[in-house]
């Protein structure tokens, strides 16, 4: 062999190492980052189980212990949409850093907080570094993964978008039945800062740091109108009485502020400014039909899982430890399904997959809408299941499909703003659903019915609304693109 062929066979195998030990290391840091998601989303409802708790040792009423949700939430809506500028110019690790910090000390308030209202600014500041990493990771994976790969490794992501919410609740039955409430951060708190030194350690410095211009803050004005009055606009509908302001009047200052801010990110695209929040992903076809039906989807999920636990506790008289357990297999399954559902999509695209699980999830809403009236636990067990499972063929694709369709520039913004209109669905979907449950049960009480048949009417149709607005997520899953991953150009585009 000549010396020539030798060294260009030592080079081969030398490139050949250096690019498996890259992947070895990418793969390492989506595992990271994908607890850490996991970590953080999971805290957005796990108060749920634990407000009648602190309503007695803070000495709080409803009103007030609904806002360590509703506040949460109302943070991730806010600060979401300024994640796209904010990961151009800071760069993906300085991102994390900025994350898992901010969650890791509002978690530590929220361990020892002594009065509500201290407990109440942990919560903020804990949404604050969750709502930067659900698009930190989701642009991770857009940069790191080539396409042909991508619905595998998003099925593992889905575990911190879509299960984490789901088990949140359950998780927090748990923990309320052996131990005080200050354990559901207690026990994160570990967790967070060996993820955060972790990831830290493991991703590298961007070299595209500091690309994105200057701040915008009249963008950044007119978000906080917009999404917040959005936001709690409608996680206030229904509660009109108990609202610390009008929900009807920040509904109509969040549409205009919305309309406003819209405008300002095409005058700064136009001009030579920087937009905090680039519209330009909504020109994109296959990204506006997967946000459309991921927003019926989440919609229908997060008002089924606010009023389900009260049905189980309040009308089957399941107690607090025994509903979380009973909504703990089916979202278990939809993790365990998320990877062998991206698997499927990177062979088959996101129709195949995404149609019949929206014609399942409103199935098996049908059916529990309907059972409320007479079934027990074990159908409603089956039922969380099914649903689950619909859930997972949908979430996995959708949301590898809808990122995946975008050019590489806008990821991060197309990341942000599928979160917020994540937060957006959540609030939608938990108002609309409770307002109709609160207004059902309230007629059949008024009509002579039995307070536990009262409820229990009121669940069936809250939940029948749910299935209503999943009924559009199949119309917009019929307008997704046949394409398979696996035959398409796997280059980043």
């Amino acid at each position: 062999m000549s010396a020539a062929t030798a060294s260009s066979t030592t080079a081969a195998t030398s490139s050949s190492v250096s690019q498996e030990q890259e992947q070895r290391r990418n793969r390492t840091i989506l595992r990271v980052l994908t607890v850490a998601a996991f970590v953080v989303i999971l805290n957005e409802t796990i108060m749920t189980n634990a407000i009648p708790v602190l309503m007695g040792v803070l000495n709080i009423d409803a009103r007030a212990a609904q806002w360590l949700s509703a506040g949460f939430m109302l943070t991730m809506a806010i600060v979401i949409p300024t994640t796209g500028w904010l990961l151009q110019r800071i760069g993906r690790r300085a991102a994390f850093l900025t994350a898992m910090s901010s969650f890791t000390v509002g978690t530590l308030v929220c361990a020892v907080a002594p009065t509500f209202e201290v407990l109440l600014l942990g919560r903020v500041v804990q949404a604050c570094g969750t709502a930067i990493m659900l698009p930190l990771l989701m642009s991770t994976v857009l940069a790191l993964v080539p396409r042909r790969d991508r619905g595998r490794v998003m099925g593992n992501v889905s575990l911190a978008i879509s299960v984490a919410p789901a088990l949140g609740p359950a998780l927090s039955g748990l923990v309320l039945a052996v131990a005080s409430w200050r354990w559901l951060f207690g026990v994160v708190l570990p967790i967070a800062i060996f993820v955060g030194v972790l990831g830290f350690r493991l991703l590298t410095k961007d070299s595209q740091e500091e690309r994105a211009g200057s701040l915008d803050l009249i963008s950044v004005v007119l978000t906080v109108l917009g999404f917040g009055g959005l936001v709690y606009g409608l996680s206030q509908l229904g509660g009109e009485a108990h609202a610390v302001l009008p929900p009807v009047g920040c509904l109509a200052v969040g549409v205009v502020a919305l309309v406003l801010f819209a405008w300002r990110q095409v005058v700064l695209v136009r001009g030579s400014g920087t937009p905090l929040l680039d519209l330009r992903v909504l020109r994109n076809r296959g990204y506006v039909v997967a946000v459309t039906v991921m927003a019926l989807c989440f919609m229908a999920l997060m008002g089924a899982v606010i009023v389900l636990p009260i049905f189980l506790q309040q009308v089957l008289g399941l107690s607090t430890l025994q509903a979380g357990l009973l909504l703990m297999p089916g979202a278990l399954l939809m993790g365990l399904l998320g990877p062998r559902v991206g698997r499927l999509y990177d062979r088959v695209g996101a129709r195949v997959l995404v149609l019949p699980g929206t014609v399942v999830l409103v199935a098996a809403l049908g059916l529990m809408a309907w059972s409320t009236s007479w079934a027990g636990w074990p159908v409603f067990l089956a039922l969380h299941v099914v649903v689950s499972v619909a859930l997972a063929f949908v979430f996995t694709p959708i949301f590898t499909t809808g990122l995946g369709s975008l050019p590489s520039n806008l990821y991060e913004h197309g990341s942000a703003l599928l979160g917020t209109l994540q937060q957006v669905a959540a609030g939608a979907g938990t108002a609309l659903v409770v307002t109709v449950m609160a207004t059902r049960a309230a007629g059949l009480s008024a009509a002579g019915a039995a307070p536990h048949a009262a409820q229990a009417g009121g669940v069936g149709f809250g939940i029948g609304v749910a299935a209503i607005l999943a009924i559009g997520a199949i119309v917009g899953a019929v307008f997704l693109s046949r394409e398979r991953p696996a035959a398409s150009d796997i280059v980043a585009h």
